[in-house]
């Protein structure tokens, strides 16, 4: 059994532990507040702009051509993983991580093969974790949570849709954590490019509606497309901002849960090797006392 010091050592680790935990579930809880408000913000305008994008595309005949609804045979893939700069959020990073790894080994599998997936990291946490594999990635923008701005995101939306356009990729998906509440976000895989490319579930009910173009149709395309791609991006890495501070938050509230437990187990150990010790203590001093009387 332990003695006592390091029963008491241990109880005061566990306690330091425990207001470090707290304090960053409060310091989660207020950067989520300021995350997510503005996904929410920002989700009805860009789901109407992927709307409008996905029925626009629909519409448009040869004589005006969306180069970034090109589809082509896929030889090259960029997939952009969005993860965080930091850990202690639970199962957030490794969850997107996993899900790349699906998505190449299910989609891409003789693209990868033949060295043709690039990873466009965006967070350190996924950068490291193919880092490790030795996949080639492109981390030029591992940073841009540390000055989140639609600015800062805009460069990294055109790295990829530049690419797509010049036929440096063939395809373009994004793999992120999807924000539903503080203790639930889903890990959400969507092409990217081809624009205009979507899955049953993301198709809207007005896929028939038709749109009368002032000034032209060409300008339109030219501006409304680009914008919407953009937006859409920006709204993937704002999901996963929100998301990452909302995995914390319940992280560092199971951990302290978790600490409570411990000092409970620990406190009753040093409760009993303290009674222990107190009995050996009496029974030595009346064993002593008896040898006394009987000499």
């Amino acid at each position: 059994m332990a003695n006592l010091k390091e029963v008491k050592a241990r109880i005061q680790s566990v306690i330091s532990t425990q207001q470090i935990t707290k304090a960053m579930k409060m310091v989660a809880a207020a950067k989520l507040r300021r995350a997510q408000d503005r996904i929410v913000r920002l989700r009805p305008y860009s789901e109407k702009l992927n709307g409008i994008l996905t029925n626009l595309t629909a519409t448009l005949g040869e004589d005006v051509p969306n180069l970034y609804g090109a589809e082509r045979e896929i030889k090259k893939v960029l997939i952009v993983v969005v993860t965080s700069d930091r850990g202690l959020c639970g199962g957030f990073n490794s969850s997107v991580s996993k899900a790349t790894l699906a998505r190449i080994e299910s989609a891409y599998p003789e693209q990868f093969a033949a060295g043709n997936v690039e990873l466009l990291c965006i967070g350190t946490k996924g950068r490291d974790f193919f880092k490790r594999r030795e996949y080639a990635y492109n981390d030029t923008y591992v940073g841009l949570f540390g000055d989140l701005t639609f600015e800062t995101v805009r460069e990294a939306a055109e790295y990829a849709m530049n690419g797509f356009l010049n036929k440096q990729f063939d395809a373009v998906d994004i793999v992120y954590n999807e924000f539903k509440n503080v203790a639930t976000q889903v890990v959400n895989t969507k092409r990217f490019l081809p624009a205009g490319v979507s899955s049953e579930e993301e198709s809207g009910a007005d896929s028939n509606s038709d749109y009368l173009f002032e000034p032209s149709k060409e300008e339109i395309v030219s501006e409304l497309i680009p914008k919407a791609l953009k937006i859409d991006f920006y709204s993937a890495v704002l999901e996963s901002n929100a998301s990452e501070h909302g995995a914390r938050m319940t992280a560092m509230d199971k951990a302290t849960e978790n600490a409570d437990d411990i000092l409970r187990e620990l406190r009753l150990t040093y409760n009993r090797t303290r009674q222990a010790a107190i009995t050996t203590e009496i029974l030595e001093i009346v064993g002593g006392a008896e040898a006394l009387s009987q000499g």
